[in-house]
């Protein structure tokens, strides 16, 4: 019996360990993302869905260099994220209610979306590897890099709103996350809903330039990742209090 305690002990002190472990690599993720960000010159300023075919083409040619070293971090890199998200889903499941079914629809989101990401990026690579085609080609692939990067917005409108609906069904008395963390999860997916416009618009605020398609879409989701990575902190550390556990 002794020996039992023991082993549930010393799983339940590596299952922390190994969500911490996640926690705390986050920043240091997002730092390599920020400057990959900054990089590659097309997002600062953004690229205009208006440039002329010649005018892309000479983009490339002038910037491949930024351009492949950017793309292929991000190939590195950008998964690396990923495993945040997990954790999020991770602590969803220990929500009462019917919360599960909502983290494992959770996780189905994050890999959609990490698989989109992954494959514009793919694309900017592409229109960078042989610059020297002909212009309408490489436009066609900046057009489909740009689309997949900015457009496909339901898997992460999907994660918002999962998120909600699993704090809103917690019924502990102490729950996982604040409550606070619903009606925010559900403000952020209605900023960032509108830049689905990205695919229609080649002008204006919806346009993937544009103010709320490029700006705002970015800017709620870097600061959604920021928050909760305090959020989880602050479960991690309830969870280990539970357990038991120093955290």
């Amino acid at each position: 019996m002794q020996r039992s305690i023991e082993n549930d002990e010393g799983e339940i002190s590596s299952n922390l360990r190994a969500q911490q472990t996640i926690l705390w690599s986050t920043p240091v993720v997002a730092l390599v993302l920020a400057v990959l960000f900054v990089a590659f010159p097309g997002f600062l300023p953004p690229m205009s869905p208006n440039m002329s075919p010649e005018q892309v083409a000479a983009f490339y040619r002038d910037n491949t260099a930024l351009t492949r070293f950017s793309m292929v971090g991000f190939n590195l890199c950008g998964i690396m994220i990923v495993p945040f998200f997990v954790l999020i889903m991770a602590q969803m499941t220990r929500m009462r209610g019917q919360s599960r079914i909502f983290a494992f629809s959770y996780l189905s989101g994050v890999v959609a979306g990490a698989t989109l990401f992954a494959v514009s990026n793919i694309l900017f690579a592409v229109a960078a590897f042989r610059p020297e085609r002909e212009p309408e080609l490489v436009q066609v692939l900046n057009d489909l890099a740009w689309i997949l990067f900015i457009a496909p917005i339901g898997m992460l409108v999907a994660q918002f709103v999962l998120l909600a609906a699993a704090v809103w069904f917690d019924d502990r008395e102490r729950p996982v996350f604040p409550r606070w963390v619903a009606p925010y999860a559900l403000a952020t997916a209605v900023a960032m809903a509108p830049s689905a416009g990205a695919a229609v618009f080649r002008d204006g605020p919806l346009a993937w330039d544009g103010f709320v398609s490029f700006w705002l879409r970015n800017s709620v989701f870097a600061l959604f990742v920021g928050v909760m990575f305090f959020v989880v902190r602050a479960a991690l550390r309830e969870q280990a209090r539970i357990e038991a556990v120093p955290s």
